[in-house]
């Protein structure tokens, strides 16, 4: 059985098709091998949590691409990765600001009584459950260090 994420973008897909919108149909397409590389690497059929997980490494490395191409003066490369990490953006959770991401870790820090570096273990391990897909984990992780280093 398919997961409701993986309904959506087929569903996006042949929409596209039907409108004949060929670059986001070539940014779905995109999305829906990379969907199946991932199904062979793991032999099993992908939860919408691990879908999300292949969305935010497609994201990651668009956004790296784009900066790159950046800085070395390509912005036609770089607003075409730009426009492939929108349409990537459509099919993830709404992300949290750095105000909720920063209220979170207050909350998993007040809840586990973590107070040095040595507990950060356990606070992302905490952390990475509850905001697994909604926000950036690597900037989830700046942000328990400053918290926990500041007591």
């Amino acid at each position: 059985m398919d997961s409701e994420l993986r309904l959506r973008i087929s569903d996006d897909t042949r929409t596209t098709m039907r409108a004949r919108d060929k670059a986001r149909l070539a940014v779905l397409r995109l999305i829906n091998a990379e969907i199946k590389q991932a199904e062979i690497d793991s032999r099993s059929t992908l939860t919408d949590q691990e879908l999300h997980r292949v969305l935010m490494r497609m994201q990651k490395q668009r956004a790296s691409s784009a900066a790159q191409y950046r800085d070395g003066g390509r912005t036609d490369l770089a607003t075409q990765e730009e426009y492939e990490i929108g349409v990537i953006q459509e099919f993830l959770p709404k992300q949290l600001t750095e105000a909720e991401v920063t209220k979170a870790v207050d909350q998993a820090c007040a809840t586990l009584h973590a107070d040095s570096m040595q507990h950060m273990g356990r606070v992302m391990g905490h952390l990475t459950q509850s905001l697994s897909g909604r926000a950036d984990m690597a900037q989830v992780s700046k942000i328990v260090q400053a918290r926990l280093s500041a007591n």
